[in-house]
């Protein structure tokens, strides 16, 4: 017997009747033979690693833009906490692990420089609209390995697109990554606040912090145990309601005095003034984008709209200065 069938054969044994089994995937986009040692799952977590969409997310925005300071999240980091995160919840639900790995560390690929800002950018500017999460499916689609993309399972991708708020993944695991997203910023994008000084931990209102905790830390294992003791042998990710309420009521905290800051947002107006001319000037010059997006408009009929919204979302915050400088700012005259 295969490894890959042994440890198919522990998940039936193991996990929970309402997980996910890796023998049971809805399959591929495109039909592949199986691997030998992993799952399906793990598979497709391990491309996803070694995806350079993944890679790119170390030098993409979470809230700060570029700080000065080695402890602040980057997109990577949020990733990695989510996924820690989902894994310990799936863990103790006897879910599916690697599932829930592979959605988490995927779910945020299609994120553009600057973080929200910039996707807020492109989709006010570009027609055909423009949302992260569908973005995301694009690069592990059609966008990764050159244009054929990643080949990922049915359930993987579905929770990878299902991973905001306001959709449903199909999936128990989908579900938990769904919620320990929420969770993963309100405890990582606090802390960053109180590093910046824009936040101190007596600012949350007291009714929060005696429901949730008085420390960041405290809140993040609140909400995991509230999640695991809500959701044993249930059919659906679920909270407490007290617990839920009060989650929702501090991510509504976070909004109006973290995300919409003007200290921490000052420079949101900047970089969505750039991307949004980049936008326009790679519409008027696709031939100025990469030769592979270029390729996509000439040779396989993609809107060039999409395309160049493909283009600059794929590019990190520093790139994309870079761009910008590169096509408007003069430069000293160099003898050649």
């Amino acid at each position: 017997m295969l490894i890959r069938e042994e440890i198919e054969q522990r998940e039936k044994k193991i996990l929970s009747p309402y997980a996910s089994l890796a023998a049971a995937s809805r399959g591929r986009l495109a039909e592949e033979e199986p691997c030998d040692i992993r799952t399906c799952y793990q598979r497709d977590r391990d491309r996803i690693i070694h995806c350079k969409a993944f890679r790119r997310l170390k030098d993409k925005t979470q809230v700060f833009l570029s700080p000065q300071g080695d402890h602040y999240r980057t997109r990577l980091m949020h990733t990695l906490e989510v996924s820690q995160t989902s894994r310990t919840v799936a863990k103790a639900l006897m879910l599916n692990e690697d599932l829930v790995e592979a959605i988490a560390l995927g779910h945020d690929l299609g994120h553009t420089p600057f973080g929200h800002a910039g996707e807020r950018a492109l989709a006010a500017v570009c027609p055909l609209g423009f949302k992260h999460n569908e973005q995301s499916i694009r690069v592990v689609d059609r966008l990764e390995k050159g244009g054929e993309g990643l080949n990922l399972t049915w359930e993987v991708r579905d929770g990878i697109l299902n991973h905001q708020t306001s959709r449903h993944p199909s999936t128990l695991e989908g579900q938990i990554v769904r919620l320990c997203d929420k969770i993963s910023y309100i405890h990582h994008d606090m802390d960053d606040g109180e590093r910046a000084g824009i936040l101190k931990e007596e600012d949350i209102p007291e009714h929060l912090r005696e429901m949730l905790g008085r420390s960041t830390k405290e809140r993040l294992n609140t909400m995991i145990h509230d999640i695991i003791r809500a959701s044993r042998g249930k059919k659906e990710i679920l909270m407490s309601e007290d617990v839920a309420e009060a989650m929702a009521e501090m991510r509504r905290f976070m909004f109006e005095r973290l995300y919409t800051n003007p200290k921490a947002k000052m420079e949101e107006v900047k970089a969505t003034a750039m991307l949004q001319e980049l936008y326009g000037y790679y519409t008027d010059h696709p031939d100025a984008m990469g030769s592979e997006y270029y390729a996509m408009i000439a040779e396989k009929g993609e809107k060039p709209e999409r395309a160049v919204c493909d283009y600059i979302s794929g590019m990190t915050d520093q790139y994309s200065i870079a761009k910008f400088k590169q096509i408007y700012v003069p430069r000293s005259w160099e003898k050649y």
